[in-house]
């Protein structure tokens, strides 16, 4: 269950009247236990509760108290021998009427009425596995609000169907759109507390046959100026609304019609506290209300405000924040701050529903109010115009909700810095400039959408939602002060992107990569985010798949991107992107900020960590810009790997188990014609295939059996029907592989590709007179038993995910790339014996767990002790070997690797300059 299903189900469960027998089952319910579950604890067999309540071993035990006696259970709770025994995390006492309970780990206490509790629901999240709970329970709020509005949108849909299709919809949203700002208004004093909702439910009849008519008039209402309503015919209970005006409710003044439903919905949200939405996220959730392949996800895909500072910090505000500090209290320079302040433009050319911008204008509110602090003029007006905050966003109602969001988060800055008079005084009517541009970012002039230093700007004026830059428009200076590009565009790989977004990609490299084909989508953003900082005073952050920073992807794009007058200034590299999703797998991403080349310190961050470095490489490692290149041969003292060998048959050469068993059956004399088939996936899950291998020297002998030589005729036929020549070839030796790459002696099998979530690569060994290694593998003949200790290490591993990259999540493993690069010492005799008896370690660690699969072996939840304990040596012996000790973590390894790949292929180089100069 995801965090918003979650918060249905304890709505529900209040909502209901309270059932003291039942409450502990259906609170478990709620956090995702199954019936099985729930049944043995009814029963009591796993119900392990002391002072009859309900106890989960290892998660909760509550119970329901005698009304008026919660804090005296939730006592006994705590002192309970069970508790302790049984590890318990939360205890929860309840009496219908308050509730109260506690983390016991942390000590956090909860107290709240009956009806507040869906209000903290997050409290208890840990019990349904997920972990991003302080993001959660500080934005429950949203959350029920987004649940709640998502019932609306798809019960309006069902009553209006024509309001669905593509041409209605942007209709739709803004509805919703409207929706928000009044539910908004009336519970923070832009309107009379409850005026909307309450004008609903009073004038609309209770079969919403008249609902649709009641909200048109109210809507009319805002959008009429105070002079114009005597002319306009408003009915008497919509004169007291207020004028709004920049837009929102200009236009139509159609309105869905609603079913009792409908309306019920409608009157349940306007009934939420709409005093705590926090625009940091909601928009990104009331966004997900109206995508249809979003809302099955719904709550679960935002940027939390932590990450996006991740961002934000290093791009711009710890700059700030410093020459806040500097300042003290000196009023000049705290003067000279607040218009440097006022000047500062941040620009999200992917806004999506605001995120970025909304956090930025609060963060540099924040600082603004203690520069008025500091200077005896707390009550200021705040000179941070919102039309400094840009963006660019394809979907129209995700730009009218990042408009949106601004402006609450303006309203919620001014209530807060300047007391709630001002704020509502200031607030209304709104501005009707936009600056939140709907378009294809990868087709539109950034420079349009945010002119840079020394440039008049040009805002729209005629429609604040979603309007395109090319509306009527109006011009004011904005000129001076400096440009800050961040965000985090789409991640889609070269295989997921339609034909549009590679023409996007085309459109955007302008011809300076030989092909885009292969290109991540959101290296768009990188480049034309260089061609904007390469004409402004501008710097670049932004969060991105880490795909573009490994592998071949590194040689494409990385050229282009920083040339000879751009630098990569502070990155992030590789994390756990997270979301609020159960027990799902986090997106791998990294941040990069981009600058004009400077001599001033670079940073690269990791965990809580800073380190300050000359230099920035496309790797994100260290004093390291080298971009590493395939090699035909190792550059170090390494066995040649090979690629496997490569059927071409059709399926005809190739059996499953069971198909091999029914030839030998039938067949004893084919057993000399078949061998184990060991490719990538056979080789992780210990899938047991076969193929047929026939020597040229006994193809008579295979021939005369039957079932052998009505194969060996399905793949001659298989190749003859073939387009290319190559293939056609090949059907005059039909019972061979079409490549064959075969050592008859022992090989390590190495799969192409692996799971990024296993601790090291994952390998088998194949004696070649009787298994054949496929070409979804790669082979190396006639290793040495040091090579499977090198090859076995985290320092290898760490090697190829910087270097191979993956494919979606799994390990890309290349010999030309990643085996023939890698560096490694001069090994001596001793530092071979000790690998040798490494290497031999694993093996029999593995051995002693025999049959199990290495996927099995190599889970990194169930990795058996022993074996866990062999690698551990095994890297401790490897890693002395290149430093001296261990390394201190992944960092430190690649920037040991990349300073001996730098200094061995320049040596190389020479030696082969020396070479051909003798020559």
């Amino acid at each position: 269950m995801n965090a918003v299903e979650i918060e249905e189900a304890v709505s529900a469960l209040v909502e209901q009247p309270f059932d003291a027998a039942e409450f502990p089952f259906a609170f478990l319910a709620a956090f995702g236990r199954n019936d099985t579950t729930l049944r043995r604890l009814r029963t009591g067999d796993t119900n392990k509760s002391d002072v009859g309540g309900v106890l989960q071993r290892n998660n909760i035990h509550l119970a329901v108290a005698p009304r008026g006696e919660v804090a005296a259970l939730l006592a006994e709770l705590r002192a309970s021998a069970a508790t302790t025994k049984h590890k318990v995390r939360f205890i929860l006492a309840t009496d219908g009427a308050t509730v109260e309970a506690e983390e016991l780990e942390s000590g956090e206490p909860l107290a709240c009425t009956w009806a507040e509790f869906p209000d903290h629901f997050g409290f208890f999240l840990p019990l349904a596995g997920i972990t991003t709970v302080r993001q959660i329970r500080e934005n429950a709020f949203d959350i029920r609000a987004t649940s709640k509005l998502n019932k609306l949108y798809i019960e309006l849909l069902k009553v209006n169907p024509e309001w669905g299709i593509d041409e209605r919809r942007p209709d739709m949203n803004h509805f919703m759109a409207r929706l928000i700002f009044s539910f908004f208004a009336e519970d923070t004093g832009i309107m009379a507390r409850g005026m909307f909702t309450d004008t609903v439910s009073t004038m609309s009849a209770s079969d919403a046959s008249n609902t649709h008519e009641v909200i048109a008039q109210l809507f009319r209402a805002m959008n009429t100026s105070h002079v114009a309503r005597a002319a306009a015919d408003l009915p008497r209970w919509a004169i007291t609304f207020p004028y709004v005006n920049g837009g929102l409710f200009a236009g139509t003044d159609e309105v869905p019609r609603f079913s009792r439903t409908a309306r019920a919905y409608l009157l349940q949200v306007g009934s939420l506290d709409w005093k705590q939405i926090n625009p940091d996220i909601f928009g990104s959730m009331i966004q997900a209300v109206a995508d249809d392949e979003e809302r099955g996800a719904l709550g679960m895909h935002y940027t939390s405000v932590p990450n996006i500072l991740k961002v934000l910090n290093p791009l711009f505000l710890d700059d700030l924040r410093a020459k806040l500090d500097e300042a003290g209290d000196n009023p000049r320079i705290l003067l000279n701050l607040r218009k440097r302040l006022a000047r500062i433009r941040v620009f999200d050319p992917a806004c999506g529903s605001g995120n970025f911008l909304v956090i930025a204008y609060k963060e540099l509110r924040k600082i603004e109010f203690e520069i008025n602090r500091r200077r005896g003029e707390s009550d200021r007006t705040s000179e941070i115009p919102l039309r400094n905050f840009r963006g660019i966003e394809l979907r129209d109602f995700a730009a009218e909700v990042a408009r949106l969001a601004l402006i609450i988060a303006e309203f919620q800055c001014d209530e807060l810095y300047r007391g709630q008079q001002e704020a509502i005084r200031d607030f209304l009517p709104l501005d009707a400039q936009n600056w939140i541009t709907c378009g294809n970012a990868l087709q539109l002039d950034w420079l349009q959408a945010c002119p840079p230093e020394g440039r008049s700007v040009k805002l729209v004026s005629d429609d604040l939602f979603g309007t395109p830059l090319n509306q009527p428009e109006i011009d004011f200076d904005n000129a001076g002060g400096e440009t800050y590009i961040c965000g985090n565009p789409p991640y889609k790989g070269s295989q997921d992107q339609t034909d549009q977004q590679k023409g996007d990609l085309e459109a955007a490299f302008r011809g300076r990569l030989k092909s885009t084909k292969s290109a991540d989508y959101v290296s768009g953003w990188f480049i034309l985010a260089r061609d904007y900082v390469a004409t402004a005073d501008a710097r670049v952050g932004f969060v991105t798949t880490n795909s573009i920073n490994q592998g071949r992807q590194v040689a494409l794009l990385w050229p282009a991107i920083l040339r000879d007058d751009l630098e990569i200034a502070f990155a992030r590299p590789s994390f756990k992107w997270s979301n609020l999703a159960s027990n799902k797998a986090a997106v791998t991403v990294s941040i990069i900020g981009l600058a004009k080349a400077s001599s001033k310190p670079k940073r690269i961050f990791v965990g809580d960590t800073v380190k300050e470095t000359g230099s920035i490489g496309p790797y994100l490692v260290p004093d390291q810009t080298v971009i590493v290149s395939p090699c035909s041969a190792p550059i170090s003292q390494l066995s040649e790997m090979t690629n496997g060998s490569m059927p071409n048959d059709g399926g005809g050469l190739l059996l499953d188990a069971e198909e091999a068993r029914a030839l030998i059956r039938d067949y004893p004399e084919a057993t000399p014609f078949l061998r184990r088939l060991m490719g990538s996936h056979d080789t992780i899950h210990g899938i047991v295939r076969y193929c047929l291998w026939i020597e040229n020297d006994v193809l008579s002998d295979a021939a005369r059996i039957p079932a052998i030589r009505t194969r060996i005729e399905a793949v001659r036929i298989h190749r003859l029907r073939s387009k290319r020549e190559t293939t056609n070839e090949l059907a005059e030796s039909p019972h061979r592989f079409g490549e064959v790459r075969h050592s008859s002696g022992y090989s390590m099998v190495i799969p192409r590709h692996s799971g990024e979530d296993r601790p090291y690569l994952p390998f088998d060994l194949a004696n070649g007179s009787y298994a054949v290694i496929g070409d979804s593998a790669i082979s190396l003949p006639n290793f040495e038993m040091h090579e499977v200790a090198l090859y076995s290490s985290r320092l290898h591993l760490v090697w190829i995910a910087a270097i191979c990259g993956k494919i979606k999540t799994d390990f890309r493993y290349s010999n030309t790339l990643g085996w023939n690069t890698f560096p490694v010492p001069v090994l001596t005799a001793q530092n071979k014996i000790d690998l040798e008896r490494c290497a031999e370690d694993v093996l029999l660690a593995r051995e002693a767990h025999y049959p199990k699969s290495i996927a099995e072996l190599y889970d990194p939840n169930e990795m058996p002790v022993n074996l866990r304990e062999a690698h551990e040596r095994n890297d401790e012996v490897v890693e002395r070997i290149y430093i001296g000790r261990r390394f201190r973590n992944d960092t430190e390894r690649l920037e040991k690797l990349f300073a001996m790949y730098t200094q061995m292929t320049a040596a190389k180089k020479k030696t082969d300059t020396l070479r051909r100069s003798r020559s």
